[in-house]
């Protein structure tokens, strides 16, 4: 059966031409040990000769013989040198071209492996440069990425202490300078204060008044949060919310309210706790009003401020000064838009300041 492995063919070559080292081998074995001894005993057989003709001739045919094959010995043995200084200029790097020469078989077969060896060599070398620059490539861009996303979560990290997650999500997809258009569109605004806040802290020491603030306001900040406000600002000890601008303009009403009176509890709670710990303690008046503002960015280039600004913000906080502590005031549309969902009653209508006509508000009960 024919063997159809190329590479068998290789192995069991057999060197017996004339460009055979072997052969070449047994040649000069023949010249050198064989071949006098065999033509003088040719001579004593069928020649009539003397003693010293035969030594003169053995010589000479010793001789002859001698030369030949070290000339013989002497060309494959050139041959191996310079097939090793190739070799090693290929091994060094000095060189990545095929091994070229002419040579015994053998030798040439070992040369031609050799760039077999040396082709695969290279052919991987170039491969796994190229994937080593694919790599360092990809280094790069998770590198980058790692940053850029290192700076993204930095960066809702930072927002998220002033609004809501659902706003960050706005601010952070933005492709424009301003993350949300300038409008008028309908919202309902909150606005909490500390009742008699000024007394209170004139008998606290300032490293006092400013850790229970922090500590209310993180407590009513994550109430906001958690019902789709958003945190527009806080004056002293009073903070202002805004919903209607992540949900719907219909829930926000209900969203608002529903604030309010998680924020009254939420400070109940808290004060208890302050009361167990020998600390001052407080109540809150909420104010609430829903109705037409204008929402934007207002400020410098430098310093811009997400802000709502209008008739409705004014009265929220009128609403807010008319609250006393524990108590929850709405205006009229706050209420045509909540109605049946809380416990509400009826305030009757109140003049505001800057308001030419009375403003008619309800007071959401507990």
């Amino acid at each position: 059966m024919e063997d159809q492995n190329p590479k068998s063919k290789t192995q069991n070559r057999e060197y017996h031409n004339s460009k055979s080292f072997l052969v070449k081998t047994r040649i000069v074995l023949a010249l050198l040990g064989i071949l006098p001894f065999l033509i003088v005993a040719y001579l004593f057989h069928y020649g009539n000769i003397d003693v010293t003709y035969t030594v003169v001739t053995f010589s000479a045919l010793a001789l002859f013989s001698i030369l030949t094959g070290f000339i013989l010995l002497r060309k494959s043995s050139d041959q191996l040198i310079n097939l090793s200084r190739k070799t090693s200029i290929a091994k060094d790097g000095e060189s990545n071209g095929p091994i070229k020469i002419k040579a015994d078989q053998e030798l040439s077969d070992i040369a031609e492996n050799f760039n077999v060896i040396l082709n695969k060599f290279n052919s991987v070398d170039r491969d796994m440069k190229e994937q080593s620059i694919q790599l360092m490539s990809y280094a790069r861009d998770l590198t980058q990425s790692y940053k850029r996303t290192k700076k993204e979560e930095e960066l809702r990290s930072r927002l998220s202490r002033y609004v809501g997650e659902h706003l960050v999500e706005k601010l952070i997809n933005s492709k424009k300078g301003a993350f949300l258009e300038n409008e008028r569109r309908e919202v309902t605004i909150l606005f909490a204060d500390i009742r008699s806040f000024t007394s209170i802290s004139e008998r606290m020491a300032a490293e006092d008044v400013i850790s229970m603030l922090n500590q209310f306001f993180s407590v009513m900040v994550d109430i906001i949060f958690k019902n789709n406000g958003i945190l527009d600002k806080f004056v002293g000890d009073q903070l202002m919310a805004v919903f209607g601008i992540i949900s719907s303009d219909s829930s926000a009403p209900y969203d608002a309210v529903k604030t309010a009176i998680e924020m009254q509890d939420a400070s109940e709670d808290l004060m208890t706790l302050r009361r167990k710990e020998d600390k001052e303690t407080f109540e809150i008046g909420i104010g609430i009003n829903t109705g037409s503002a204008i929402v934007g960015n207002v400020g410098s280039e430098n310093r811009m401020d997400y802000t709502v600004i209008g008739d409705t913000v004014n009265v929220a906080g009128r609403l807010q000064q008319m609250a006393k502590g524990g108590e929850i005031i709405i205006g009229e549309l706050t209420y045509s838009k909540t109605q049946g969902l809380f416990t509400i009653q009826k305030r009757g209508e109140v003049c505001v300041k800057n308001k030419i006509d009375p403003v008619m508000c309800y007071g959401v009960l507990r």
